[in-house]
């Protein structure tokens, strides 16, 4: 598991300052009503309608608007959860798309075999911006920090111990099919 990241109180996203929220607030992860009909979890990701859909078998559990790639393409295919992690820094980007991003909250890592873990494609919360429905990132998935904790909560890899700061999937503990499909609106 990595360790708890350092607290951060200042972020930058395209020129402008935000407030990272605290570390403290997510120590607790939130039950869910879990799968209970013995059907395979799956998340998909409608980029063309920025929506994020999760279903249990074909019955659709949750529905959240987010914002995906505007400066760099959210991938599109079948993916796995590899990792969950409650916080996380992130920065990249260069001149007037700079970002540097500390307790990234809700973090749930995607890959697949054309698309490596080490790109960093997440569905996470985000507190920098609040235009949901819109192209927003540089590839991620961004969602409301509140809709990102109740995926993150839904979402397998499962949390076996609430204190763990992330968790990645094993044979035994697989991460949730994420499907990504539809075009990036321009705008």
């Amino acid at each position: 598991p990595l360790p708890v990241p350092p607290e951060e109180s200042k972020a930058e996203f395209l020129g402008t300052t935000a407030t990272p929220p605290p570390l403290a607030s997510l120590t607790v992860i939130r039950r869910v009503l879990g799968l209970t009909s013995g059907e395979e979890k799956r998340i998909e990701v409608d980029l063309t309608n920025q929506r994020v859909y999760a279903f249990e078998g074909n019955r659709k559990v949750y529905e959240f608007i987010v914002s995906t790639g505007k400066w760099g393409r959210t991938p599109t295919g079948e993916f796995r959860i590899w990792a969950k992690v409650k916080s996380q820094k992130m920065s990249g980007g260069s001149g007037n798309t700079y970002y540097y991003l500390p307790n990234v909250p809700w973090v749930m890592f995607f890959s697949n075999n054309e698309v490596a873990a080490a790109r960093g494609f997440s569905l996470h919360g985000t507190y920098w911006h609040n235009n949901f429905g819109h192209p927003m990132s540089h590839g991620c998935v961004n969602m409301k920090i509140s809709d990102a904790e109740v995926l993150y909560a839904w979402a397998t890899p499962v949390v076996t111990d609430d204190k763990a700061w992330s968790i990645h999937a094993a044979e035994d503990n697989q991460g949730t099919k994420v499907v990504i499909y539809g075009v990036t609106p321009e705008e």
